[in-house]
């Protein structure tokens, strides 16, 4: 879905950044900004600061700054889409599409709507779920026996669904309405010859809902209490649902996940709600199925550091190493993915009730980095002490390093599969990715032709460095212009623009590129939207000629402090006039040389004389 860059600008013009961090943080007025603690990062005296001026949050503990809809992203989980989807509903707006026909916008639409009551249709289950639990004995006990109070079955929804083929029908009168199979409900038989016959999916089992990240029910998890098969049963795929896409209990685990540190990905349902309970409330669980780098990707979105734990079975390790393939393409050098493998007979629920949390958190701290685990797995079954084993190792080696993203952590490896191997990294990248004859005898003769070379210059050092080296200054740390200050000022702050002369805006329009276009962008905007923070002017910069220079003059700027709105208007005017002053004596030096052909050019340069005193006197 493509989202028009001028519907983003006029929704962050809209969009009240303080109003929206409010909903999650607490914010408290300081100065001219509002402040709190910093929802990314655990602090006990608040350094997230969100300006309603600048309409940018920004926390000077860790460093997190962006706009109402990053906020949204960062702090909620969602995607671009799904955090302008999000904040346009609360403003009662509707998001165009681009290179969208009408029949395809109106299908979006009807599949939106669609979804929306497939959630209220799954919510009204799960609350007819959690009043059944209250009156099941053997579902109570059995989440006694397991542990859990009474506070995490309500923080996780838990419910039960009762014995009997059609209990749903006293929560949903119209049983027969096709939403209730369409949510995963309800199970319709349709058998050749045969009556169609509806009944309900969940049938005495307890009840785990699973919801996204915005919170919205997406389905259901049920285990029997009995020995009844299967002991764990899901939600089918439905339009709002999808086992390859979602995690059970990060909507739950959101905040701890910045809290703690890491993410703890386990296997059941079980193990989240147990975990949760003795202190890990970290966890997120797969929904019986394998964990794909969709799984792994939206971890990434709350935290950079990712621990799966797993059996120490040969199951477990399976498991594994499906998680590995699904981890190493976003497995970049800021990042930390580990392996917990805990002994066979335990899962991480009996383990900490038998050797305590800390015990756990000890294992946790030790799990396996994904470096070494992908070293074992490439040698597992390989004789290294043999010339085939060692080939076999360089073989199962070569998949999963390359998919690995670019930088040290890939190159590093690559040097310790060579070693492991008795190769040069050189010489097994060669055996990796052979380059034909002809290119190998061209690159091997013209390395010697460099090296040749080489001896007629005298060998690097810093200090030879420093002493060559250009005595001049990079363009980045040349001395900002005025027209540079007057653009930054404007960027920041566009009302300021209503403040200048037809003189003024004729002079910062004239100005050459960069500043002239990038100050007539700014006036069409000024028209066109009235005066918008910068947020939305970045916004409608995309694609535009002058958004590379104006991103340059606003980075860093747009962190900071908020500045006294009556002194950068004083600052804006000073420099149009020390500008104007310039302009005026150019125009001065060609009236005075026009007036040796043209006597009439001399009372234009008495004028012009006349307006630099005035403005120098002022200024």
């Amino acid at each position: 879905m493509s989202i028009p860059q001028t519907f983003v600008q006029e929704l962050l013009a809209r969009a009240d950044v303080v109003e929206i961090v409010g909903r999650y943080v607490p914010l408290k007025k300081g100065g001219a900004n509002f402040m709190g603690l910093c929802p990314f990062h655990s602090e006990k005296s608040p350094s997230f600061s969100v300006s309603p001026t600048k309409q940018f949050y920004h926390c000077f503990g860790c460093g997190k700054t962006g706009n109402a809809i990053g906020f949204l992203m960062e702090h909620a989980g969602m995607s671009f889409v799904e955090a302008v989807q999000d904040l346009a509903q609360q403003f009662g707006m509707k998001v165009p599409e681009d290179d969208a026909s009408p029949q395809d916008r109106a299908r979006a639409a009807e599949q939106r709507q669609k979804q929306s009551t497939l959630n209220e249709v799954l919510e009204k289950a799960c609350l007819a779920y959690q009043k059944q639990l209250k009156g099941s004995e053997r579902a109570v006990a059995y989440f006694k026996g397991r542990g859990l109070s009474g506070r995490i079955a309500k923080q996780f929804g838990l419910g039960y669904a009762p014995e009997g083929w059609r209990s749903l029908a006293s929560v949903f009168p119209n049983y027969d309405d096709p939403l209730l199979v369409e949510s995963g409900l309800v199970i319709l038989s349709e058998e050749e010859g045969q009556e169609a016959k509806r009944y309900d999916r969940f049938r005495d089992r307890v009840m785990f809902p699973i919801r996204n990240i915005k919170g919205e029910f997406i389905g259901f998890g049920g285990r029997v209490l009995g020995d009844d098969k299967p002991k764990y049963l899901n939600s089918p795929e439905t339009p709002v649902f999808s086992k390859g896409r979602e995690l059970y209990g990060l909507f739950e685990a959101r905040n701890a996940l910045r809290e703690l540190g890491y993410a703890l990905v386990t296997e059941g349902y079980m193990d989240v709600v147990a975990l949760a309970q003795l202190g890990f409330p970290n966890a997120v669980a797969t929904l019986g199925t394998a964990c794909t780098p969709e799984h792994v990707h939206k971890l990434f979105r709350f935290t950079d550091s990712v621990v799966f734990s797993f059996d120490g079975d040969s199951a477990g390790r399976r498991a594994a190493r499906k998680a590995l393939d699904a981890a190493l393409p976003l497995a970049t050098d800021v990042r930390s993915v580990k392996f917990l493998f805990l002994p066979p007979e335990h899962d991480p629920d009996s383990f900490i009730r038998k050797h305590g949390k800390d015990a756990f958190a000890r294992y946790v701290s030790e799990a396996v980095p994904l470096s070494r685990f992908l070293i074992d797995a490439a040698r597992d079954g390989c004789d290294l002490h043999s010339a085939e084993g060692r080939a076999h190792l360089a073989s199962n080696a070569k998949p999963l390093w390359e998919t690995l993203p670019a930088g040290a952590l890939k190159q590093q490896l690559l040097a310790e599969i060579a070693d492991l191997v008795q190769l040069s990294p050189r010489e097994l990248t060669d055996i990796w990715h052979p380059a034909p004859a002809k290119a190998k005898r061209e690159r091997s003769a013209g390395y010697a032709k460099d090296a040749a070379a080489r001896q007629d210059y005298p060998q690097y050092s810093p200090a030879n460095y420093r002493k060559k080296a250009p005595e001049r200054l990079s363009v980045s740390r040349l001395p900002a212009s005025r027209a540079d200050h007057a653009a930054r000022i404007l960027l920041d702050n566009m009302a300021a623009l209503e403040s200048l002369s037809a003189e003024d805006h004729t002079l910062l329009c004239a100005l050459p590129a960069p500043h002239g276009p990038l100050f007539t962008w700014l006036e069409g905007q000024l028209h066109e939207h009235g005066s918008i923070p910068w947020v939305a002017l970045r916004e409608g910069l995309q694609g535009h000629e002058s958004e590379p220079f104006a991103l340059k003059l606003m980075a860093g700027y747009e962190l900071g402090a908020d500045s006294d709105a009556a002194e950068e208007l004083n600052e804006l005017r000073h420099l149009i006039n020390r500008m104007l002053i310039e302009h005026l004596k150019a125009e001065e030096t060609l009236a005075i040389e026009a007036a040796k052909v043209e006597p009439g050019a001399l009372l234009r340069y008495r004028e012009l004389q006349a307006r630099r005193l005035l403005l120098e006197a002022a200024t």
